[in-house]
């Protein structure tokens, strides 16, 4: 796929993911007084996520960012997607209890199928690939890995394969590395392309961004309809 060089509303972000961005637009900062349904601060993952799901369900919404779409870290990162969390599931069992155990596995695994079903939609170019490997250098780190394979198995997902020995390099070329797992579900993307997509999305089904504007106070009105000043 080619790229785009790098334009000038992300030449203060030095990165791979700003020199190859996709469909840049420099939005207007908010100036006056607007209404909304709701206002989101903060133009990354959550904000545009969070933006685009509401536009779905016929909410008027207006974003507001500090200084451009996927600026932070959402535009920064290294784009994996890597189903779960620093810590086995059983942590979360052990202190909550099983439903908490049991919710926290869905919602591990629902991140990745929203973001391909957006993808898909919404016809996100955000080079995305799928599956990836977690893999361990010694038997500590397989004992780890074994773990988290059979907690994976014992939630329902089957499809995450445990890589032992040889069979290691089918998917990395190394021999520095004594085993893994393989997670189709996984995968890699373009991070800014990708938020920005979202924008684009967000901006087609009647939403509004507002780039620029930082937002320096929050007052509680407790009613919507509220005018928003940034």
């Amino acid at each position: 796929m080619e790229h785009a060089p790098i334009r000038k509303p992300y030449a203060g972000l030095p990165s791979y993911y700003a020199a190859t961005a996709n469909r840049v637009t420099e939005r207007p900062q908010l100036r006056g007084e607007e209404r909304c349904d709701v206002a989101i601060v903060g133009a990354g993952f959550t904000g545009m996520s969070a933006a685009l799901e509401l536009a779905e369900r016929g909410y008027s919404v207006i974003v507001v960012e500090g200084e451009r779409v996927g600026w932070g870290a959402s535009g920064r990162n290294g784009g994996q997607l890597v189903n779960g969390y620093s810590r086995q599931l059983s942590e979360v069992r052990k202190h909550y209890g099983a439903e908490a155990e049991r919710q926290f596995g869905e919602i591990a695994r629902e991140g990745s199928d929203i973001i391909r079903e957006r993808v898909a939609k919404y016809g996100i170019e955000c080079d995305l690939r799928d599956g990836n490997s977690i893999v361990g250098m010694h038997d500590a780190h397989m004992r780890f890995l074994r773990g988290r394979v059979e907690e994976w198995h014992r939630h329902g997902y089957t499809d995450v394969e445990l890589l032992e020995g040889d069979a290691i390099r089918k998917v990395v070329n190394s021999d520095r590395y004594v085993g893994g797992y393989y997670d189709p579900r996984g995968g890699h993307m373009h991070s800014l392309n990708y938020v920005l997509g979202e924008a684009a999305a967000f901006e087609a089904l009647g939403g509004r961004i507002f780039e620029q504007s930082r937002v320096t106070k929050v007052e509680d009105q407790r009613a919507i309809g509220t005018p928003f000043v940034g």
